[in-house]
């Protein structure tokens, strides 16, 4: 379709040009006509001439008409493959995003089960299988997203800390559970930069590196100052690249071969969603690696003046357990399912837990204990056309309590994001991953007490 539009619009512009030309040099040739000069000997001819180039500016005016034409019928096709785009990424964000999501918790719930032998065994390859299930299509769909351009960065200024103490705290407990060693080093930087699309292509480093390594490999997160700038890596001891490969690593579906017991997963699109976000942040990505040594990634973002009175300051004493012990969690949620594995998945890490699946019942929970729980986690999606943010707007207009609030939506769109932020409230997107949900309440929770 695109071939089709380069190919209308080259077309057009050679006829238009064409068109101007002629138009030019038959102008010229009537006025000289007319003012005798050049073609006194042979007017008629002059005439006969100019004649034949007003025939030419016809056909190619009649010709350009066409191509107009032409090039009309393509937009409007790729105005309806654009819309067939944008339908087809809602269906996938909700309906498909939507039992994928309940069973993430269901099995994030079952992995914190003292499980032994055979059944701790295949809870971890259910687990892992819905783990490749979730990396894939949310690759698609990130890659889907970002071709059709509907993806617009959402520029703030935060402390890097912010951002890369939570990935740590992920990836610490997938590397243990991968047998990788994991070490992280922290930065007090303050950065300006789109923190959901800087997680996505440190999450894309990240998760190559544990691919991409054997076990007892090391990986490292860490920082180095750069003039106004800061260079966020990602080290590994693994397999490392090719130097014939290397340039075309940020090639859609390119995978580099892995070795003997290593899994390649992937689709090949992780580097070039990198590149593609990287491109529009307008921030530089750098690879360098040995093959059989290891590799490093990097993508450098411009540091920015802290904002006085914008960020809390971490109490980093407690522990994530410690602070979800007896933590009083409610869930709005329309769906029956992930009420059930919210319930589960909660309980497992010490927290009491209620669920409502209506607005209405939270609203009679909350007449009886109107100081609320500590944490509210809400669907953007509820029933009824309305959505998780009007709920809670309207409830807290009713009760005044000053919960935590955490949003859960399929939507990535950056104008949710930016209205989430502005309530003080989180947002994470569906399929939500058991680790960073724990190391989001956690957060929050930090915030309350």
């Amino acid at each position: 379709m695109s071939d089709l539009t380069s190919t209308n619009l080259s077309s057009y512009g050679t006829l238009l040009a064409e068109n101007q030309r002629l138009k030019k040099i038959n102008a010229a040739l009537i006025e000289r006509v007319e003012a005798g000069s050049a073609f006194n000997a042979a007017p008629y001819a002059a005439f006969e001439h100019s004649a034949s180039l007003a025939e030419q500016v016809r056909e190619r005016t009649e010709a350009l008409s066409v191509a107009m034409g032409e090039l009309r019928q393509t937009n409007q096709a790729l105005k309806q493959a654009n819309l067939s785009r944008t339908k087809f990424l809602a269906a996938v964000s909700h309906d498909l995003l939507q039992p994928l999501n309940a069973a993430r918790l269901f099995t994030g719930a079952l992995l914190e089960q003292p499980l032994q032998g055979e059944l701790k065994h295949l809870s971890e390859s259910i687990h892992r299988s819905l783990q490749d299930v979730d990396s894939l299509l949310g690759t698609l769909v990130d890659i889907s997203r970002l071709d059709a351009g509907v993806i617009n960065p959402d520029i703030s200024i935060f402390p890097i800390s912010d951002l890369l103490d939570n990935l740590a705290a992920e990836f610490t407990q997938i590397c243990d559970m991968e047998q990788r060693h994991f070490r992280y080093q922290s930065s007090s930087r303050v950065v300006s930069t789109d923190l959901v699309l800087l997680a996505r292509i440190l999450r894309n480093f990240l998760t190559n590196a544990v691919r991409y390594t054997t076990p007892s490999s090391r990986i490292v997160l860490g920082c180095r100052r750069r003039p106004n700038s800061l260079e966020i890596q990602v080290l590994d001891s693994g397999i490392g690249i090719a130097d014939d490969q290397l340039e075309h690593i940020f090639e859609e579906f390119r995978r580099i071969q892995p070795e003997s017991g290593l899994h390649d997963r992937g689709l090949g699109l992780g580097l070039a969603i990198v590149d593609k976000i990287a491109g529009m942040l307008g921030h530089q990505v750098r690879v360098m690696s040995i093959k059989g040594k290891g590799s490093l990634f990097s993508v450098t973002i411009p540091l920015a003046e802290p904002q006085l009175n914008t960020f809390p300051a971490l109490q980093t004493e407690s522990s994530d357990q410690q602070l979800l012990q007896n933590s009083e969690v409610w869930v709005l949620d329309n769906d029956p399912a992930i009420c059930i594995a919210m319930v589960s998945l909660l309980t497992s890490w010490g927290c009491k837990v209620k669920t409502f699946e209506k607005s209405a019942r939270l609203s009679k929970e909350l007449a009886c204990y109107p100081q609320g729980p500590d944490l509210l986690i809400a669907d953007y999606h509820l029933d009824e056309h309305e959505s998780g943010i009007e709920a809670i707007q309207r409830l807290r207009g009713e009760y005044a309590f000053q919960s935590a609030v955490l949003m859960i939506t399929a939507n990535h769109t950056s104008s949710l994001r930016q209205r989430v932020r502005s309530l003080g409230y989180r947002m994470l997107n569906k399929p939500v991953k058991p680790l960073k949900l724990k190391v989001t309440i956690a957060h929050l929770l930090r915030q309350v007490t």
